[in-house]
């Protein structure tokens, strides 16, 4: 994902605790589980696979480490690289 990520702009919580990758119009939709670190850095589990974030500010609201949230990114922002385990 090579898009900045922006509380309330691209991402947002979520009720729905279920992940899931889906098309909204001219939108891609991640759903996941937010992990932080404590190097201001951000990844979202989103059903086994982990993608790493670009925040555009390491600022977030208390509480959304580990929460459920939506990422919105367009698709020309959205790449998969192959991965051997």
């Amino acid at each position: 994902m090579d898009e900045d990520i922006v509380w309330a702009e691209n991402a947002r919580s979520s009720t729905d605790g279920t992940p899931e990758l889906r098309e909204d119009g001219d939108r891609i939709v991640f759903r996941g589980r937010l992990c932080l670190d404590e190097d201001a850095g951000a990844a979202l589990e989103v059903g086994g696979s982990v993608i790493l974030l670009d925040l555009a500010d390491s600022h977030l609201p208390d509480g959304v480490d580990g929460s459920w949230v939506e990422v919105c990114v367009a698709p020309d922002n959205v790449a998969v690289w192959p991965y051997d385990a």
